[in-house]
């Protein structure tokens, strides 16, 4: 898309606002927001408007229509007018950098993760708000898990890629949601504790800092870093860890919290080893493979995303990637750090999250290794051998 205004949705309708932040991307495009004295006069609206609305029955057969709309048809987005799968895509890639086939991935992943769920559950008549990340639409399946189970969903997108939750507003109208139960409310992020108090439940989506900052807020769910680190036996070779590791930092172009970040074994020549190969195996990578990388569009972003690697070294440890950031691409980092690390350790390094695959691979005891697992969401091991 080129200038224009990606609108909001609120009170059942898209809105323009004279509050509003340029997308990042030579487009030119704006993003409207919604000043917090507009959220509240929206929730006193809510309050006297939704208990008539009539029951909304369907809801899953819904959503999945929605999701096929949302990947494959042509839709009415507010501020963009009519935009086929292929625009969607287009302006993906000029304003957030994301290539087509990575697109065309996490749309099937939110189909399916939608189609794996149990039983539907009992819808409540609480207004819930899901405040999302810009560093993957996936987060998404958050908005269809709370349109499940609200009265109501005010979605916050990121300023970063606000299109896909703009787009997903537009598929739910489209397959019939009604349009009060849904709503579009970009914001800055000060502006996140004042909707938050607002609403009755909340899924918010964000780094450390940001998970500092709010995880006391009542009825929330708080996806925070996720610190994803593996465990490598001392049998394995190196070339059987190299194979597995390779798609745990590199898939997704590295911007999962799922993503392993931290990588374990048991003695120090085995890291080193271990690490030298998947440098080699990351350099060889080419960016737009079977695990595309996706670009950043804001002037500086790249180089910057990657300094903040560099600036956590320590003087022993070793950046082991031979390609330097580009003006819009981090090409895979992986670090040594040195030294066997005997006891828990705050290295800045550990579970450190960036928007591109990276890894630090280090030797550790065992109290360091249960400490450093204790702080991760996400844990990986290897399949036994033979197992299915």
């Amino acid at each position: 898309m080129t200038g224009g205004q990606v609108l909001a949705f609120r009170r059942g309708e898209w809105r323009t606002s004279l509050d509003t932040v340029e997308l990042p991307g030579a487009t030119g495009a704006r993003l409207a927001l919604v000043p917090e004295i507009v959220a509240h006069a929206d929730r006193r609206w809510w309050d006297g408007a939704h208990r008539s609305l009539p029951d909304l029955t369907g809801r899953r057969e819904l959503l999945l229509t929605a999701l096929e709309l949302f990947d494959r048809a042509t839709l009415a987005v507010g501020g963009v007018g009519e935009q086929s799968a292929e625009d969607f895509r287009a302006a993906l890639q000029e304003s957030a950098g994301l290539p087509g086939p990575l697109v065309d991935r996490w749309c099937e992943m939110l189909r399916t993760d939608v189609l794996k769920r149990g039983e539907a559950p009992v819808p409540d008549e609480r207004l819930a708000l899901v405040a999302l990340p810009g560093n993957t639409f996936t987060c998404l399946v958050s908005v269809c898990d709370q349109a499940e189970r609200s009265a109501g969903v005010w979605v916050r997108p990121s300023r970063r890629e606000p299109l896909s939750a703009a787009r997903l507003v537009a598929a739910l109208l489209a397959a019939g949601w009604p349009p009060a139960r849904i709503g579009l409310y970009p914001a800055e992020q000060r502006a996140l504790h004042g909707l938050l108090r607002l609403t009755d439940r909340h899924v918010v989506y964000g780094g450390a800092g940001l998970a500092a900052a709010v995880r006391d807020s009542p009825s929330l769910t708080l996806h925070g870093p996720g610190r994803g680190c593996a465990l490598v036996p001392s049998d394995m070779s190196t070339d059987d860890a190299v194979e597995w590791l390779l798609p745990l930092v590199a898939a997704d172009s590295g911007r999962f919290c799922s993503n392993v970040r931290t990588v374990l074994c048991a003695r120090p020549e085995a890291a080193r080893s271990l690490a030298l190969a998947l440098a080699a195996a990351l350099d060889a990578l080419p960016p737009d493979g079977a695990w595309p990388l996706a670009a950043f569009r804001e002037p500086g972003a790249a180089r910057s995303a990657a300094r903040s690697v560099r600036d956590r070294l320590r003087p022993a440890d070793r950046l082991l990637t031979r390609r330097d950031a580009t003006d819009s691409l981090v090409l895979p980092q992986l670090v040594l750090l040195e030294g066997h690390f005997t006891t828990p350790d705050p290295h800045p390094l550990i579970g450190h999250e960036v928007p591109f695959p990276f890894a630090a691979v280090l030797s550790a005891e065992p109290a360091a290794v249960a400490a450093i697992t204790a702080e991760s969401l996400f844990v990986y091991r290897p399949a036994k051998r033979g197992s299915a």
